[in-house]
């Protein structure tokens, strides 16, 4: 027993020998672990995510002696349209943009419609998962009876490059609903969603310009996606202006029953959704329904919407209105409409 303590102690002493150059090398390399933390949670709120699952497929049932010829869509040939109450057909109509402009509320508004069936979530098939196929990607979507227009909404398509012609190809008579809002006040809204996810990220101002108040950086998403003419001379390369309806995010919140009555137009719906659908709520600052989809009571939209913004100073939010202001003014002309941001 003695020797046994003996072994110990000596393991012990060796233990308690190294760990001090052991100890400070851990205290050394902590502020680069915290770095390389922050950074990685960084680029989880900036780069693209996965791609969702593809919807299940119920049980097949037996077949039976001479099994029907499978339909198919004049969209696009030798894709096979599911059998069963209603089809999965590709989207009619999609809400391409813009992130931070108001397109959740208007996917959600848009569902009280009867004849307007959604998808949910933003399935980024035209940006992030084209390599899957066309036949994956209607099979994410909600069957729906004649009549009935199939719709899914992913913001990040308008600033998408190759989402036009992706999307051109799918159906060249796809209409396109764009939800724009004043590019500071989104870049803004966009900051305070990533800094909800990430606090440790560099104030607006720093990320916003180079060199303090240098040149705006344009590289930074938060400021690009707000250059809506550039973004739209790419999908008129594609698409006539006729296929475009520009919701105003702002009128969206200050008069939703006007905006959406303007889309169901444009959607060749009779308007249905109506100011009877909607109440104030003071508390958010936006509207919410009195009668949400498939529930009795009213219901807004969730907590990530309508957070309160962090302060910029008037200096940097002046800088970027002057900045903005002949891209803004060259998107009135393109569109045909004066959204007011000057």
């Amino acid at each position: 027993m003695a020797g046994s303590s003996g072994l110990g102690g000596g393991a012990r002493g060796r233990q308690g020998a190294g760990a001090g150059p052991e100890a400070a090398l851990r205290a050394s390399r902590a502020p680069l672990l915290l770095v390389a933390l922050v950074l990685g949670a960084y680029c989880l709120c900036v780069l693209p995510g996965r791609c969702p699952p593809a919807a299940r497929a119920p049980a097949p049932a037996p077949a039976p002696a001479e099994p029907p010829r499978a339909a198919r869509s004049p969209g696009a040939p030798g894709l096979p349209v599911a059998s069963g109450p209603g089809r999965r057909r590709f989207p009619q109509a999609l809400i391409v943009g813009v992130k931070k402009g108001g397109t959740r509320a208007l996917l959600e508004f848009l569902r009280l419609h009867p004849d307007v069936r959604a998808l949910g979530s933003e399935p980024h098939f035209f940006d992030r998962c084209y390599e899957r196929g066309l036949a994956w990607y209607r099979n994410l979507m909600p069957r729906t009876l004649d009549g009935q227009i199939t719709m899914e909404k992913t913001p990040s398509y308008f600033v998408t490059q190759e989402a036009p012609r992706r999307i051109h190809g799918m159906s060249p008579d796809t209409k396109l609903i764009v939800v724009v809002r004043n590019p500071v006040t989104r870049a803004i809204s966009d900051y305070a969603q990533m800094l909800s996810k990430t606090p440790g990220l560099p104030s607006f101002r720093a990320l916003a310009f180079r060199q303090g108040l240098g040149p705006v950086d344009t590289a930074w998403s938060a400021v690009r996606i707000g250059l809506y003419a550039q973004h739209l001379d790419n999908w008129l390369r594609y698409f006539p202006l006729s296929r475009f309806l520009f919701v105003s995010g702002e009128r969206l919140v200050s008069d939703p029953a006007g905006e959406v009555g303007r889309v169901q137009d444009f959607l060749g719906l009779k308007r249905v959704v109506t100011d009877k659908h909607f109440y104030f709520n003071a508390t958010k600052g936006f509207p919410c329904l009195k009668k949400a989809q498939g529930s009795r009571s009213p219901r807004c939209l969730g907590r990530s919407k309508g957070r309160p913004h962090p302060h910029v100073p008037e200096a940097v939010v002046q800088r970027l209105r002057d900045f903005y202001r002949p891209f803004n003014r060259k998107f009135y002309q393109m569109t045909g409409q004066d959204f007011g941001w000057d």
